[in-house]
């Protein structure tokens, strides 16, 4: 049964008639395909079967994001923790199979949490250029009585090379100006708007603006454990250029391909589950018509609760 959503509740569904609908669009491979063919689509099948299939050297930037290591339910699917030593075998099955299909100065990012992460730095460093480890703040998660609150989530940033690509001016954050210092009475990097004073910052590490999607923000699904748009937003102008390459081997509801396609980059993405793999396909459809990224405006990313960081770019 549908379940019983308030009326200002924006989640993003789908009916069965929008099912059987979005299922013909989905990409099903069964022999090696080219770059052309699986552009811009999304493969709904497990990666094990279509990894080897996958063009070589056609990716310039690899977003990782696989179950964490922890019991989670998908949908009909169940992860459950495992002991560190197998979370790392997991892990080095994919990644040691995604190396052959990144372009020799690729950019490749690896999501984890505080229980996954010592496999990831070790694994990455395995096959790749470790750059930085990217900690940003989960403003949602229940709290615990015997534990600190689990509030964080890690990025690995990655490269095949010495040769990434880093775009700093594009992901500058734009922060509100606690002390406005003024030099001859003139703003000293800062200025005024209708909103307030602000600077532009460089962006660091430590990640405290992203607002995990929720009932009311138009780009929430059922997915358990969706990344909001502004994260995907942020690895992608750093990493691709235009009409570069993104791939995301576990996309579940589809928000790399979304954000990759609103930014003017190429992308296709793998996803077993056949209802996450039809949201992503109906979000693909609205990006066509909205290329809004809560967050992001004017092609700066904004301090989250200010009111530019509701606006479109």
């Amino acid at each position: 049964m549908p379940k019983k959503r308030a009326p200002r509740n924006r989640t993003i569904t789908l009916d069965a008639a929008e099912m059987e609908r979005l299922r013909k669009k989905l990409c099903h491979i069964n022999r090696p395909v080219s770059l052309d063919e699986v552009l811009g689509r999304t493969i709904q099948q497990d990666l094990a079967e279509v990894i080897a299939y996958l063009p070589k050297k056609s990716v310039d930037m690899l977003f990782l994001d696989p179950p964490y290591n922890l019991s989670k339910s998908f949908n009909k699917r169940k992860f459950k923790q495992i002991p560190i030593e197998a979370y790392s075998e997991y892990l080095d099955f994919w990644l040691s199979q995604l190396i052959p299909l990144l372009k020799p100065n690729a950019s490749v990012y690896i999501c984890g949490d505080w229980r996954s992460s010592t496999s990831i730095h070790l694994l990455a460093q395995k096959y790749l250029k470790i750059i930085n480890r990217i900690t940003w703040e989960r403003e949602k998660g229940r709290g615990a009585k015997r534990n600190w609150k689990n509030a964080a989530e890690d990025i690995w940033f990655c490269a095949m090379s010495e040769d990434y690509i880093f775009n700093v001016e594009a992901v500058k954050l734009k922060r509100r100006v606690i002390a406005p210092y003024k030099v001859d009475g003139a703003p000293k990097d800062w200025s005024e708007t209708a909103q307030g004073k602000f600077r532009l910052t460089y962006p660091s590490n430590l990640w405290t603006d992203l607002t995990v999607p929720y009932w009311s923000m138009p780009e929430n699904t059922d997915h358990p454990t969706q990344k909001p748009e502004k994260l995907l937003a942020k690895l992608i102008l750093a990493s691709a250029k235009q009409n570069d390459v993104v791939f995301d081997p576990f996309l579940g509801s589809g928000t790399t391909s979304v954000v990759a396609k609103k930014l003017g980059r190429r992308f296709f993405g793998v996803e077993v589950d056949a209802l996450y793999a039809c949201l992503a396909e109906k979000r693909l459809e609205l990006a066509e018509q909205d290329t809004r990224i809560q967050g992001y405006s004017d092609q700066v990313f904004w301090e989250r609760n200010t009111a530019k960081s509701q606006s479109s770019r």
